[in-house]
């Protein structure tokens, strides 16, 4: 599970790497060295710096899950699935919209719709799922909420598959595809049909899941 952390983590070191290391002064000293000795000096330092990368490169590959797993951007509305650095499939997502509704009832507590960030893991996969209709569900629509269960059953509105990771959020299909692309949803992952068979078919219960 820590192992995409400390993937990104070398990814961050590599650029900091990069960015610290220090350029020739444009600035001539005081006493000026000879050319030839300032261009040694530089090769030197460029010798040091490439095997430094090398080297961080090395232990980024090692760090990456052997399995595929999936990456989520929440900015860019993209899912993606890869395998090391290979992208196996590129998805248009719709993600978290990031509006705040009222509880009734309990003073000052909200939900807050919201794509988790973090690392996670698949944790069931399901074929033509029932959507159970939260208590929030209905206050959006000002409807009352059932006090049956069975009242708040929903078929066919999470398409055909549906990859849960925990807390209630699922990566699932939706039948508003023209808002894909966008932040609209309540904090689950919704794809289109092809996509999302393609995501249920390279996924397994325990694939890693980085949304960021």
């Amino acid at each position: 599970m820590g192992r995409l952390l400390l993937a990104t983590s070398a990814v961050v070191l590599l650029l900091l790497l990069v960015v610290s290391t220090p350029t020739p002064s444009r600035v001539p000293p005081e006493n000026p060295q000879p050319a030839y000795q300032t261009a040694v000096q530089d090769k030197g330092g460029l010798r040091t710096l490439q095997a430094r990368y090398k080297v961080l490169s090395k232990q980024l590959s090692q760090l990456m899950p052997n399995q595929p797993y999936i990456l989520v951007d929440t900015a860019r509305n993209r899912l993606y699935v890869k395998h090391q650095e290979q992208v196996v499939l590129n998805a248009i997502a719709s993600t978290g919209s990031g509006t705040i509704l009222d509880k009734p009832g309990e003073g000052n507590s909200q939900w807050v719709f919201d794509t988790p960030r973090g690392e996670f893991l698949v944790k069931s996969k399901l074929t033509n799922p029932t959507w159970i209709k939260p208590d929030w569900a209905f206050i959006e629509e000002g409807l009352a909420v059932p006090q049956n269960a069975a009242d708040r059953a929903e078929q066919g509105v999470l398409g055909e598959y549906a990859l849960g990771f925990g807390k209630g959020y699922f990566i699932h299909g939706t039948l508003y595809t023209r808002l894909l692309g966008k932040n609209v949803t309540h904090g689950c992952i919704r794809l289109n049909d092809n996509d999302l068979r393609g995501v249920y078919k390279l996924a397994r219960v325990g694939t890693p899941i980085m949304i960021f």
